[in-house]
């Protein structure tokens, strides 16, 4: 081959790999410009609701019934199930008469400005056309007793056992999943198993991947993001118990929504059954997914930071069974949601 063959073929190269790079960069500018249209779509929303109330004049009913005036959160934890479940919650909005909104951070950020904590607390307590209503999203828990807030919104949660929500991220950002199969992943291309992943020692599969349950149980604060700290296990532990109404693990969440339904009927009326027979879209899959072996998964394990997100896992399915053994009974291969349980007597002072 002449070089004049040479020098074109290295010209036909170079262009060609400069029209990649060309449409990869539109391709970025087209998911910041719909992300861009998604925000400012949201706005006009919100700004159409609150100018058709200011321009209506006020509720007749600005004060809501105690049990309208509920505010559900639930931070979901990515992979572990929240779609199918917030599927749920959107498919029975309308029939039990309820708001569903969902959080949307700039690039997916879990942690709020400090400003935007305030807004956002503002917005979940005093915005009564949403109530009763039902957030969720990728955020950190947010206490919203340090903004003076007198009631509480109602915490929930999935969690999932640790190895297994990062095997499903990990291949979710390269292939996606059957909900939205045509979107374009952030890792899209890279065909590296998570098993040669581990093995070579990539940052997508290290250790610290693991660092993300406790940190969105934990909270804002900065030590709550410092993979490893003890002090971050046991400050999630805390308001698991204290601050969250029911955490349910995604092996189980048949069992968890049968407790909501139970507990919270305002809301979730309904759910057992339309989790049980409802459409494929509650059931979401992560595509080419291959189980890690068995080595991979000892080399995880031997981390410090693998042991407590483990101990928190553990912890949070001790709490959800224990819960659970004292509100359902087994009858034939069926669990039943136990009936009230206690009664009231000795009631003084006696009526005539």
């Amino acid at each position: 081959m002449g070089s004049g063959e040479g020098g074109a073929t290295l010209l036909a190269v170079l262009a060609f790999g400069l029209a990649v790079l060309f449409i990869e960069n539109q391709i970025q500018k087209l998911d910041e410009s719909r992300g861009k249209l998604e925000r400012a779509i949201a706005r006009h929303e919100v700004r159409e609701i609150e100018q058709r109330h200011t321009i209506d004049g006020p509720r007749p009913d600005a004060t809501l019934d105690e049990e309208d005036d509920v505010v559900i959160i639930y931070n979901r934890v990515p992979k572990t199930a929240s779609t199918s479940f917030t599927n749920i919650a959107y498919d029975l909005c309308a029939r039990n008469k309820y708001h569903v909104l969902h959080i949307n951070t700039t690039k997916n950020n879990p942690v709020m400005s400090l400003q935007d904590q305030v807004r956002f607390v503002k917005n979940v307590t005093s915005w009564k056309e949403m109530k009763p209503g039902f957030y969720h999203g990728h955020i950190s828990y947010l206490d919203f007793a340090k903004f003076g807030v007198k009631k509480k919104p109602i915490y929930i949660n999935v969690i999932r056992d640790p190895i297994e929500r990062l095997v499903s991220y990990y291949y979710f950002l390269r292939f996606g999943d059957d909900y939205r199969p045509g979107l374009r992943r952030r890792k899209q291309g890279d065909k590296k198993t998570f098993d040669e992943c581990v093995a070579a020692g990539g940052s997508d599969c290290a250790p610290e991947k693991l660092w993300l349950q406790i940190p969105f149980f934990c909270g804002h604060s900065s030590e709550c993001w410092n993979p490893g700290s003890r002090w971050a296990l046991e400050q999630a532990k805390y308001n698991l118990i204290n601050e969250y109404f029911l955490v349910g693990v995604t092996e189980e969440l048949e069992d968890f929504i049968m407790l909501l339904e139970a507990a919270l009927p305002r809301f979730f009326r309904g759910a057992t059954e339309l989790y049980r027979t409802g459409k494929k879209s509650h059931l979401r899959k992560t595509t080419e997914k291959k189980l890690p072996t068995k080595e991979t998964i000892a080399k995880l394990q031997q981390s410090e930071i693998w042991k407590m997100e483990n101990e928190f896992y553990e912890f949070a399915l001790e709490q959800f069974q224990y819960v659970r053994a004292h509100a359902v009974r087994e009858k034939d291969g069926e669990l039943y949601i136990l009936a009230q349980n206690f009664f009231y007597e000795k009631i003084y002072p006696k009526s005539n």
